[in-house]
């Protein structure tokens, strides 16, 4: 029977990517989004995937997003939390709704995603849940305090669920990409892109959403099932751990 996959923020950018490569490795998948209802429509029409709108930094809406996803495609068996948001700002003039809104998205959101189906892996001693942190959860960032504790967090958060699940056939790993060419970066000012950022990395080029999809789709697989609690650095070697 085809696994089921679902895919949080998985309509644009990174995760349509992810999205696209796992219905093409030949998982029934579902993705989630939160708000551009106009952008869902279109991806759904253009990929034939399923898209299901609710918010990850509310449980409830979790729960009974899942469990729509469930029962139209069946037990989620591959879970990429992806979704993210940044709201940027220095420390001493970020606000409590900035900071807030950054961990509840990209941090207690893994929480509210993994765990109305992690008994369930558990009972069919399978599972993969892959959690998408990001460079500047390892190095940290100037301006994003907020973001970076996230990201940090999910780092911690898939090494402690890593050695839970082991035993049952479930798998957690992250994946740290760096500066990849979506929309949003791409709309960053050319001048800042070729003089700032990419001089920064070794590879000399952003990398691309499909870059960070084929590693997804690995550890997704069969193949990785000797591989958890590990970070996968996408990077173009900007920085080592």
């Amino acid at each position: 029977m085809t696994r089921v996959a679902l895919v949080t923020g998985g309509t644009r950018g990174i995760g349509a990517a992810i999205s696209i490569a796992l219905k093409n490795a030949g998982y029934r998948v579902a993705a989630n989004y939160a708000g551009n209802d106009e952008k869902a429509r279109a991806f759904q029409a253009e990929t034939g995937i399923k898209v299901y709108k609710w918010d990850v930094s509310s449980y409830q809406a979790c729960a009974e997003g899942i469990g729509r996803v469930e029962a139209d495609l069946g037990p989620v068996e591959i879970l990429v939390n992806n979704a993210g948001i940044t709201r940027d700002a220095m420390f001493h003039k970020m606000t409590p709704e900035q900071w807030n809104e950054v961990i509840g998205t990209n941090l207690t959101g893994l929480f509210n995603m993994t765990h109305p189906i992690w008994n369930a892996m558990r009972e069919r001693n399978f599972g993969r849940v892959i959690n998408i942190s990001s460079i500047n959860g390892q190095k940290g960032q100037m301006g994003q305090a907020n973001y970076s504790a996230a990201k940090a967090g999910d780092l911690g958060f898939t090494k402690a669920l890593a050695q839970e699940g082991a035993a049952k056939g479930i798998t957690v790993n992250a994946i740290c990409p760096g500066y990849i060419g979506t929309e949003m970066v791409r709309a960053i000012p050319e001048k800042v892109l070729t003089e700032r950022i990419i001089p920064q990395i070794p590879v000399g080029r952003l990398g691309e959403p499909e870059e960070i999809a084929r590693c997804v789709v690995f550890l997704a697989s069969d193949d990785a099932g000797f591989i958890t609690g590990s970070t996968i650095s996408a990077n173009g070697g900007q920085f080592f751990v």
